[in-house]
């Protein structure tokens, strides 16, 4: 695949970063970190292979600031999980879907 044919974002970590793209599954973990807000995502709420990893990615590659909240959860299989909340303003420059409605 491509990367015409994956999801993209172009960002901008406000007030003053460098507007990078964003690519494949890290570019929608940050879309739905972005949508999620002050809520923050679970990898229960918003299933995806490896959520862990491309919030990780996001984290070292990108240098987004992206809080873990660690929850417990009852349940047949009881446990802990994380929620992440996005700490850095990010405004979304562009990303695919405004570029294929504009086409």
């Amino acid at each position: 695949m491509n990367r015409r044919s994956k999801i993209w974002v172009r960002v901008k970590v406000l007030p003053d970063g460098e507007p990078m793209t964003i690519y494949g599954r890290e570019a929608w973990c940050l879309r739905c970190l972005v949508d999620a807000g002050e809520k923050g995502c679970t990898p229960v709420s918003h299933p995806g292979p490896r959520f862990a990893a491309y919030v990780h990615d996001l984290r070292h590659d990108y240098g987004l600031v992206i809080e873990s909240i660690h929850e417990a959860h009852a349940g047949a299989y009881p446990g802990s999980h994380c929620r992440y909340v996005l700490r850095s303003i990010v405004a979304i420059l562009d990303d695919n879907e405004t570029a294929r409605a504009a086409a």
